[in-house]
């Protein structure tokens, strides 16, 4: 079909037979080959380039950062000048530098490339008149996909059939409230949210099933093309604005400081050309250019160890957040229960076990259609073992589950001869006894007074007290008829209960109290009975008393939810709009709030969430909405997760707080030192070989061991902390470089070679004892670095202690050979600086809340 035909006569405009002729496509879908042609012709049904980059465009991204073409134009500078030695320098430490970036950028694209592979979703298609699931990304147009509740719509298309379908639009058009889908003909002018016959991209099923022609795929999608238009640029974390704001903060120093020290060395009268690469060295050299590599490279390596114990992160900067997470919200079953629920028992209204009600759950559990739950999966179970089947009980139709009937609804023939048909309901106790007008008696049908219903309700509370998950059933005989919808709900008979029974896991209390000494409070939000819950809780030291249930919240302005949500242990009975409303509340207190679930009515309350957390065998708009995909439903596995997410967060600021306070101290530095010294304290290709060695260890902060303090509490980014520890570590640092300068010139008359050799060695030695000293809290020797960081830091090192006295390699840098004395005075000075700064961290973490975190 073409752009023109569409433009002119657009797919929901189109009876549904015509636009499959258009298609070329049919009742049972494409052919494999013409899929394969068409997936070629149209491309990957993708709204975006997601996929990894290639090797090349990773290196060639090296060279757009404005400080390597700064370093450029040095070089060509001094080709021009015919200074050859000094531009090969310049241009071999610009290929070590982006080659570094590249090999750590490429590792680590690739590695979250593979985790993001792990998660593609999947739909199912008609293929060869067969159903088969293939991935999203290879959906075409004439594809005809089938769509049940939970489901992600993964392109745009027209409704050839409809039950019961619900589809949340909100992403598209706004809308909350989700909208009725049906197959018809619309005219060509009907807007977005009122396409009452077609889906799209960005969407989701809320309910009930549909079967749907594919028209658009990719970015030729409604959603395509609002994401072409705005950029479709994801919303910027706290944490990312925050190393932005923070980046631009030492760039307008550094540009200021620059400029200083120029126009100083032009009003001193010193070479221009020589000024003018100090500067440009002086600029790279000040800048903290690998922040955003080290940054992506440590969360990426915090991302791989993560997945290697079950944790696959969808967004890098989720690993903050997860870090920082003060409570967690989660539903019970398979979390703190084992998830093996079992149909434990099926009874009458005497509260009699009942062969009868039995088989009429296993009927309609085993004919519906809809959502996938392990209540139905039990009861599928218990008929198998049982022996059963319903091949003379044809399926009619069904109403489909929903979160605000909380029930479900299959009909079918009744008994052989008879040409009536059975209604069969299955849920909720209270929802499926408010639909009820009698009740099932072992002499008939009696009315449902209040004496009846108070003996169920009764006897309810009481097994669900115990521990039971409790659901009723009813019937009905009708008149046979072609199609069924909720207002026959009603007038119907209470014909008994089925109990299951999903034992809580013997490790839960201890998860809980091992995240309550993390610092994460546990909070159970569930759409279940007070009662079933209050027993579980009980049963896993969470207190049963602490509870709120969803009328409750219904009638809670939120200023009062405000209030009563961080004091709340168990909130019950609620909807999907008040799970949100719990979430938000307890964000707006300020808590870092993790929610888990996995299905449709967790997709709210996982958007609100500081980190959603899903699971991997979720419906696909939970897992689309989750931050972080736990391959294991436990909780155990998320408690790692969250050590892991600390200790990544706290080896990225390790090198930001290290690193802005190393700059900062050279700004300074090097802001008194040009006015006072009769020379350049570095040449340009100097300060290019002590940047380019000192970050060399910066890379493996990414693998540092931490300390236990970095675990124990929730880390939060804070810009104010960071400016603080930058300042006072790097006044000290300035302090000492001051030191040095006095030292080389008042006691050893130091000449411009030594002076700058002199002051190589101990710059680039106190850069790499910072590193050692700072990436503590504790004394340097009670915490041990990895063995990466402390490998790498001694090979620079003794680099920095033989620079001097390399031969050729010393004479082409501008080095020469130092006496002992000067040696040792520098090496003196160094050891004065290490004290100097582990008794400043002394006194500046002893205050509690620096120890605890920055």
């Amino acid at each position: 079909m073409t752009g023109a035909s569409l433009q002119e006569h657009p797919f929901w405009s189109r009876r549904a037979d015509e636009l499959q002729s258009a298609l070329a496509s049919g009742p049972q879908g494409l052919s494999a080959p013409a899929a394969r042609e068409r997936l070629e012709r149209h491309g990957p049904n993708a709204v975006g380039q997601e996929g990894e980059l290639s090797a090349l465009r990773l290196l060639l991204r090296q060279w757009e950062s404005p400080l390597v073409l700064i370093l450029v134009f040095g070089a060509v500078v001094s080709l021009a000048l015919r200074q050859w030695v000094d531009a090969s320098i310049i241009l071999a430490i610009v290929l070590g530098s982006t080659l570094l970036g590249f090999l750590q950028e490429y590792r680590a694209s690739t590695a979250v490339a593979e985790l993001k592979r792990r998660l593609a979703l999947t739909c199912r298609v008609l293929r060869d008149g067969a159903e088969i699931v293939v991935p999203a990304r290879a959906v075409v147009p004439g594809d005809v996909v089938m769509l049940s509740a939970g489901n992600l719509v993964p392109a745009d298309g027209l409704v050839l059939e409809a039950k019961d379908c619900l589809v949340s639009e909100s992403a598209l058009t706004g809308e909350t409230f989700p909208v009725e889908k049906q197959p018809g003909v619309l005219a060509a002018a009907t807007p977005v949210g009122a396409r009452t016959n077609a889906v799209f991209l960005g969407s989701s099923l809320r309910s009930g099933t549909a079967r749907v022609l594919i028209v658009e795929t990719g970015r030729r999608t409604e959603f395509g093309a609002i994401a072409a238009r705005l950029g479709r640029r994801a919303p910027e974390t706290e944490f990312a604005r925050g190393i932005r704001q923070f980046g631009y903060l030492l760039l307008r120093v550094m540009i200021l400081i620059v400029l200083f020290v120029l126009t100083v060395n032009q009003l001193l009268g010193r070479p221009v050309v020589d000024s003018l690469l100090f500067a440009v060295a002086l600029a790279v050299g000040l800048s903290p250019e690998l922040l955003p590599a080290v940054v992506s490279v440590t969360l990426s390596a915090g991302a791989r160890a993560m997945a290697r114990r079950g944790v696959i992160v969808r967004r890098l900067e989720a690993i903050e957040n997860l870090g920082s997470m003060t409570v967690l919200c989660t539903d019970k079953t398979g979390t703190l229960t084992e998830g093996v629920v079992a149909l434990h028992d099926a009874v009458d209204p005497a509260m009699k076990s009942s062969r009868a009600v039995r088989e009429l759950a296993y009927l309609n559990a085993s004919l519906e259609s809809g959502i996938e739950n392990p209540l139905d999966a039990a009861i599928v179970a218990d008929g198998a073992r049982s022996g059963w089947s319903a091949p003379d009980r044809r399926k009619i139709d069904e109403i489909p589950y929903d979160f605000r009937r909380k029930r479900l609804t299959i009909v079918v023939v009744s008994a052989a001869g008879d040409a009536r048909h059975l209604i069969i309901t299955k849920g909720a106790f209270a929802n499926v006894l408010a639909i009820c007008a009698t009740v099932e008696r072992p002499d008939g049908q009696a009315p449902l007074d209040a004496a009846a219903a108070g003996e169920l309700e009764a006897y309810f509370r009481a097994r669900s007290e115990e521990g039971y998950r409790v659901l009723a059933v009813a019937t009905r005989l009708v008149p046979a008829k072609d199609r069924y919808g909720h207002d026959d709900e009603a007038a119907m008979s209470f014909a008994g209960f089925l109990l299951f029974y999903d034992p809580p896991k013997p490790d839960a209390p201890r998860i809980i109290r091992d995240l309550a000494d993390l610092g994460v409070a546990t909070k159970v939000i569930s759409g279940d009975n007070r009662y079933v819950t209050a027993h579980l809780a009980n049963a896993i030291g969470l207190d049963p008393r602490s509870l709120l249930t969803g009328a409750e919240i219904a009638v809670m302005k939120d200023e009062a939810l405000w209030q009563q949500a961080a004091r709340t242990d168990l909130f019950v009975e609620v909807d999907p709009q008040q799970k949100e409303r719990i979430v938000l509340a307890l964000r707006r207190t300020g808590h870092a709030v993790g929610y888990m679930g996995d299905g449709i009515n967790d997709a709210p309350a996982l958007h609100a969430a500081d980190v959603g957390i899903s699971v991997d065998s979720a419906v696909d708009v939970a897992r689309q909405s989750a931050d972080v995909i736990l391959l294991q439903r436990d909780l155990d596995v998320l408690r790692q997760g969250v050590i892991d997410g600390r200790r990544t967060f706290a080896n990225t600021l390790k090198y930001i707080s290290i690193t802005t306070s190393a700059t900062f101290g050279n700004m300074i530095s090097m802001a008194l030192a040009t006015p006072l010294l009769p020379f350049l304290p570095l040449a340009a290709k100097q300060i290019l070989l002590n940047n380019f060695l000192s970050d060399l260890p910066s890379i493996a902060i990414s693998t540092d061991n931490v300390d236990p303090e970095h675990v124990a509490h929730a880390q939060r980014w804070n810009i104010a902390d960071v400016r603080r520890f930058m300042i006072v570590f790097g006044l000290v640092s300035s302090l000492f470089d001051l030191l040095t300068f006095g030292t080389l010139l008042l006691l050893f008359r130091a000449d411009e070679p030594t002076f700058q050799t002199a002051w190589f060695v101990v710059s680039l030695l106190t850069e790499l004892a910072v590193l050692q000293l700072l990436r503590t809290r504790g004394p340097v020797f009670a915490s041990r670095p990895s063995r990466l960081l402390l490998t790498v830091t001694l090979v620079v090192g003794a680099v920095a202690l033989a620079a001097p006295y390399a031969g050729p390699l010393s004479d082409a840098f501008g080095f020469v050979a130092i006496s002992p004395s000067v040696m040792a005075a520098s090496v003196a000075i160094v050891l004065g600086y290490m004290v100097a700064t582990e008794a400043t961290k002394a006194l500046y973490f002893r205050r509690p809340d620096r120890r605890a975190g920055q």
